[in-house]
């Protein structure tokens, strides 16, 4: 339970991040955050403590009680955005090409995938957004050190620089927890976040 995913907000309700329990419950204790309910009040560690735990079954066991596991969480002071630039890194690229070989399409774990030069190395490619995809090891040894074309095989798609952040890709999928869909949904996205007169 510990390791389930809460949803962080900043201050100005729009997703930020995705972290675990243990660490919302990190930021809970240390005051960063509140954990946000249901209908959408805020509470600090003490006060979310306090509450039913009884209602819930994603709870966790503390010295002589229960404590629910907060699904979203409201930082306190951050205002930011998340970042637009998205860094260069295996798991942003397994995260693009969506944990897919594209050049068989099977899905596979991360463990079961590698990247592959379109063009290779040696035959001068670069190690840049638009030259890697993900492969599985199958199709890599078979391509070798060619082109995709001189191996008989052919990608997906081309590969290109994500204009998002993986944060905003990992979140595209159905949404995980109910309490979730206010944040995500942009009629109740709106709602909470225009700016009211005065």
């Amino acid at each position: 339970m510990l390791s389930s995913p809460v949803l962080v907000l900043n201050r100005f309700y729009m997703p930020v991040n995705i972290v675990t329990a243990r660490r919302a419950f990190c930021m809970l204790v240390a005051d960063v955050a509140r954990a946000v309910d249901e209908e959408h009040r805020t509470f600090d560690f003490s006060s979310w403590a306090e509450l039913s735990a009884a209602v819930r079954d994603d709870t966790v066991g503390l010295v002589g009680r229960l404590v629910r596991v907060p699904r979203v969480v409201l930082l306190s002071t951050y205002d930011r955005f998340p970042k637009r630039t998205v860094r260069f890194s295996r798991l942003n690229i397994m995260l693009r090409d969506r944990h897919t070989c594209q050049y068989c399409g099977k899905k596979m774990t991360r463990s079961a995938l590698n990247i592959d030069h379109v063009v290779p190395r040696v035959r001068g490619g670069q190690t840049t957004w638009e030259n890697v995809v993900a492969s599985c090891h199958a199709c890599n040894r078979k391509k070798g050190s060619r082109l995709p074309e001189e191996a008989g095989m052919k990608l997906l798609k081309l590969p290109v620089k994500p204009r998002t952040t993986p944060f905003v890709d990992l979140i595209a999928g159905p949404i995980r927890y109910e309490e979730w869909k206010p944040f995500f949904n942009m009629v109740d996205f709106s709602y909470w976040n225009v700016e009211l007169e005065k």
